[in-house]
């Protein structure tokens, strides 16, 4: 339900919207999660399974600057698992007020750059919505943190107090190995950069335009060090391409 109504745009999905929430379960007074007392908004891409499918789909169609009330039946929050305080089979209320959305735009553009460093590795330019081409060099990986643009728009210049709204592929320097890709799923990722753990997408973002292809080296201090995550080995040098397509 909408409890007082903006007078911004519909939302969509893959519209990059930033919210405050309060949450709490139907059989409790007590919330669960509240950013307002936090101060800090939540960041996501509507439709791109970031969230419980009933924010998902109770959010489409609503103003910008809406107040909404959604109660969210357990098969559509976090069903018969629970998830932390949420008990199984809870049905969930929250409000929701919709602070501001931007539609996300297709796939990086702008001029494109040289890539004559053979040390480095080359990023396709293409901009077909298909994950860009990343060749690897067999040579040693750099020591420091690379951030070069690819493709070189006019937007704004980021920084690091933005929420940002990307695709990108990461890969093993290693083995060219992908680990991850927005590609995959076809849908975008909202992320606040102050939030970003992994200190050299931090970092290498910070300073380029909205609009851009960024090529990204990291190497393992400014990732994951001496630890393993995932398929990601301990001391691994990530490379990423990265298309900043919006900022909030």
């Amino acid at each position: 339900d909408v409890i007082s109504e903006g007078d911004g745009a519909k939302l969509k999905n893959g519209d990059a919207i930033q919210v405050n929430y309060l949450g709490q379960a139907w059989d409790s007074t007590k919330p669960f999660d509240n950013s307002f007392d936090r101060k800090q908004p939540f960041d996501l891409t509507l439709g791109a399974g970031m969230v419980i499918q009933g924010w998902d789909k109770g959010l489409v169609g609503k103003k910008v600057g809406s107040r909404v009330e959604l109660v969210i039946p357990p098969d559509l929050g976090y069903g018969e698992q629970g998830q932390g305080d949420i008990k199984p089979n809870a049905t969930l209320v929250f409000v929701v007020d919709i602070v501001k959305a931007t539609q996300t735009p297709a796939p990086a553009e702008g001029a494109e750059v040289a890539q004559d460093n053979i040390d480095l590795p080359k990023v396709g330019t293409k901009t077909d919505g298909k994950a860009p081409t990343v060749t690897i060099p067999k040579s040693d990986p750099p020591k420091k943190l690379v951030s070069n643009y690819i493709l070189e728009s006019k937007g704004e210049v980021i920084k690091e107090t933005d929420s940002v709204v990307v695709n990108y592929v990461g890969l093993l320097w290693k083995d060219s190995k992908a680990f991850d890709s927005t590609y995959q799923t076809g849908k975008t990722q909202t992320f606040p950069l102050a939030q970003v753990t992994l200190k050299g997408l931090k970092n290498g973002l910070v300073g380029k335009k909205v609009g851009s292809r960024v090529l990204l080296v990291i190497p393992p201090d400014q990732a994951f060090g001496n630890e393993a995550q995932q398929s990601i080995p301990a001391k691994s040098t990530l490379v990423f391409a990265v298309d900043l397509l919006a900022k909030m």
